[in-house]
């Protein structure tokens, strides 16, 4: 079951509060997209595509699009001062220099130990892998943003995963509409609970084994 646009804004409303000031940032597409509505103005947050833009805004108005600007997935976007543009050459050499502070992207499978599985599923066509092994290995930080579960219910939060990995140990922290966990020692710590939901309701839908801290709190 996919997850309503309420839901996924308080997922992406979640994981701006990880975007400190002065960051350089990059969003994969689905729900880290809507992450940059979140990001306060007054942050000089630069967000950088792999189709070559340093310093993307948020969604434009509608009817205010500019069918030239768009993020890396070709959904429309915004500039803010001081933004630039280049090759995607020039956007992946950033990358691999490692001068992302943080990355939110999506993902399939999360692993126990952070391995992440996001671009393939055997059997379905696919445009390609994109910026997803780049990014997850260089960024300084890795945030996955995804459903808890499967359309089935099935964990996506699992031991090991069963997907073709994108990259091993690479995630951080995953942020789901259930819970916000970090990724510590190949370890899930719970750190947080997203309302409605319970401590026993996370780890009742969580693959593996969660360390839970002796203070959880809520996220509205």
């Amino acid at each position: 079951m996919g997850l309503g646009i309420e839901t996924r804004q308080q997922i992406a409303r979640r994981a701006a509060l990880e975007i400190g000031k002065g960051m350089i940032v990059n969003l994969g597409i689905g729900i880290p997209t809507l992450v940059a509505d979140y990001i306060p103005n007054d942050h000089g947050v630069m967000l950088h595509t792999e189709n070559g833009i340093l310093g993307m805004g948020g969604s434009p108005e509608k009817g205010k699009e500019d069918g030239n600007l768009s993020n890396a997935g070709g959904y429309p976007v915004t500039l803010i001062s001081g933004a630039s543009y280049f090759d995607s050459a020039t956007a992946f050499g950033i990358i691999r220099r490692g001068l992302l502070d943080i990355t939110v992207l999506g993902a399939l499978e999360v692993s126990e130990k952070g391995d992440i599985a996001n671009w393939i599923v055997p059997g379905k066509r696919v445009p390609g892998m994109g910026g997803a092994i780049d990014l997850a290995q260089k960024s300084k930080k890795v945030i996955v943003l995804m459903n808890h579960t499967d359309k089935e219910g099935n964990p996506k939060i699992v031991k090991q995963c069963k997907l073709p990995l994108t990259v091993q140990k690479g995630a951080n922290m995953i942020i789901t509409e259930k819970a916000v966990i970090d990724v510590k020692d190949e370890k899930l710590v719970l750190r947080e609970v997203m309302h409605p939901y319970t401590i026993e309701e996370v780890e009742k839908s969580t693959g593996a084994p969660l360390e839970i801290l002796d203070q959880i709190e809520t996220f509205q």
